[in-house]
């Protein structure tokens, strides 16, 4: 088993599950499979079949197939932690060159988005039916 072509399996798997891919994926065929929105599962099973193929091809080791699946699994976790911190630098640094000028684009509330106080003896004229009773 090549390190170059085991690299390339993790980084697929872990880029196609962070970019969201996969949702997409299994919004697309209507049906959700567990297997493939976990990033380790996705990655040892995909090493697996690849370790499995090598077995075939070059009489690997079983138990080799199984060690390396399993780092790459871990590995695989780091390498979606380090894409999430890059994710949230470019984030920062895309808001500080595009600043967001129309409330409409921005995720926070205004001053003048916030509900209004109500006290407790506006409350008491109101019936049940929205009536006002005063």
């Amino acid at each position: 088993m090549d390190f170059w072509d085991i690299a390339s399996i993790v980084f697929v798997c872990t880029a196609v599950n962070h970019l969201g891919l996969v949702e997409a994926f299994e919004k697309a065929i209507h049906y959700r499979i567990p297997i493939v929105n976990c990033i380790k599962c996705l990655t040892f099973w995909a090493v697996f079949g690849y370790g499995c193929y090598d077995i075939a091809t070059y009489k690997s080791n079983i138990f080799t197939v199984l060690a390396i699946s399993f780092l790459s699994a871990w590995a695989s976790i780091w390498l979606d932690l380090f894409m999430g911190i890059i994710d949230h630098l470019y984030m920062k640094v895309y808001d500080s060159l595009y600043p967001t000028t129309d409330e409409t684009d921005s995720d926070a509330l205004g001053a003048s988005d916030t509900l209004p106080d109500v006290s407790a003896e506006s409350c008491d004229e109101i019936a049940a039916d929205g009536t006002n009773k005063a």
